[in-house]
């Protein structure tokens, strides 16, 4: 007898697993969560294991040469172990100095490779590689996924991107030749997700693009609508729209990469009255305007000193924090002194420093005056030494006082204590508050959910709270 007559057409098949990595920026993890809400969509599930999974994706991070490594060896790692893998992600973007693909000239087995922001592609590959057999069972049922989407953060916070690509060339910069100009989002949609995520439960809404301040710059501020209302693709507008919806879920906004644009101004009086949180990521990258010149850093003849004393005036509880990068191409020692100059100055909250890293295919390479690896990191650890005594010093004016605290870790009910956030931190890139355990007995502490906790002390980068 045949056996192929004898199986049941209609029995259901396997479910497809499908093995996924994330690596890179925030950027990077809300295309991740992207592509995983497509495969949910279309009935794939996620393996945790390479041996489990069916096929592989990596999206992975091209942007320094220790994100370029990290990227090609887990790629390495999912071919060795799985053997069926697609690429995805800013390395895929990226070409060797043959002017070939860098990700299939050193590892040709892989099944596809895509550049970032590419859903459509990395699914197009998944369809070749993986096809989902029809299952009658299944296939009929209506998909209820959020306009949220999977979300790989906790449940209590939540990236939103608004926009993609950059407009700027920055000399030390390789991202707009792997993720475009500028292209931002219609305003609706980016509303729409944000309102979704609060009803999930979201509690902190880190807003995030490649330059947040130029939202709605490369479609000239075009109107859209929201709610059945008029609203500028502006990011003033914008803000005050995410500021509206939060505002019933008692969650938090917050603003990353913000150019210091004379536009930015006009947000400061939003957190002054604590619609959105006095927060403002800042990537400043250097003070001197030589060395901004040779970066071609957009805003670099602003007086930015001026600006953040003019900030903290009408927002005095504004934190402000930046990155910075030392030892860069051409950078004397006078230039440098006027970054810690600047630094000693602007006083500022929180402070991230890179020592240049000369990344294939950035034309600042190209500059005459490279300074050698040692001299670069002794750099960026002089300045970190100067940015660190400033934050200790910010942490300190603390003590004593009572601050708003969003819970990230609460073992057994808090009753050991616990771990969170006040405005002034970020998620993964700022210090947090060690929580101490509750003097009362009735008092317990839960994930995603806000407590007041008296400052008591300060640990390195972080403070140690009393919760009340």
């Amino acid at each position: 007898m045949n056996t192929a007559q004898t199986s049941n057409p209609t029995q259901p098949t396997k479910v497809p697993q499908v093995g996924f990595v994330s690596l890179g920026c925030p950027k990077a993890l809300t295309d991740s969560e992207l592509i995983l809400t497509q495969l949910s969509a279309e009935g794939y599930q996620t393996s945790k294991s390479y041996a489990g999974a069916d096929l592989v994706i990596v999206n992975t991070c091209g942007f320094i040469d220790d994100a370029v490594k990290e990227s090609l060896d887990t790629i390495g790692e999912a071919l060795a172990e799985n053997g069926k893998v697609i690429v995805t992600g800013c390395l895929g973007a990226k070409q060797d100095g043959s002017g070939n693909n860098l990700v299939q000239s050193i590892h040709p087995r892989v099944l596809a490779v895509t550049g970032p922001h590419a859903t459509q592609e990395v699914m197009s590959a998944v369809h070749k590689y993986l096809p989902k057999r029809h299952d009658p069972y299944v296939d009929l049922v209506p998909q209820t996924l959020s306009p949220a989407g999977i979300k790989l953060t906790p449940r209590h916070f939540a990236y939103l991107k608004i926009s993609e690509g950059c407009n700027h060339r920055c000399t030390f910069c390789i991202i707009p030749s792997m993720r475009g100009d500028l292209v931002s989002r219609p305003i609706g949609d980016i509303l729409v997700e944000a309102k979704a995520l609060f009803e999930s439960g979201v509690k902190e809404l880190l807003v995030i693009s490649q330059d947040t301040s130029a939202y709605g710059v490369d479609i000239r501020y075009r109107m859209g609508f929201w709610d059945g209302k008029p609203i500028k693709s502006r990011t003033l507008e914008l803000t005050q729209t995410l500021a509206e919806i939060a505002e019933p879920y008692g969650a938090w906004v917050r603003l990353h990469y913000v150019y210091p644009y004379p536009s930015v101004d006009e947000l400061i009086p939003l957190m002054a009255t604590g619609r959105v949180l006095p927060y403002l990521d800042v990537p400043f990258q250097h003070s001197h305007p030589a060395v901004l010149k040779r970066m071609k850093r957009p805003a670099d003849g602003e007086k930015n000193i001026e600006r953040i004393q003019a900030w903290r005036e009408a927002c005095p509880e504004i934190v402000i924090r930046s990155t910075f990068i030392a030892g860069f191409p051409g950078e004397t020692e006078e230039e440098f002194q006027h970054l810690l100059d600047f630094l000693e100055e602007a006083k500022l909250d929180r402070v991230g420093c890179f020592a240049y890293s000369p990344v294939e295919g950035a034309t600042a390479n190209g500059i005459p005056g490279m300074l050698d690896s040692a001299e670069r990191e002794e750099r960026r650890q002089r300045f970190m030494k100067v940015a660190e005594a400033i934050s200790v010093k910010k942490l300190e004016q603390r003590v004593g006082s009572t601050m708003q605290v969003l819970i990230d870790k609460a073992p057994a009910m808090g009753r050991r204590g616990g771990t969170g956030r006040t405005y002034a931190d970020a998620p993964e890139i700022d210090g947090v508050v060690h929580l101490l355990p509750p003097k009362k007995i009735s008092k317990t502490l839960k994930v995603g959910e806000f407590t007041k906790a008296q400052i008591v002390g300060t640990q390195g980068h972080d403070l140690v709270g009393l919760p009340v």
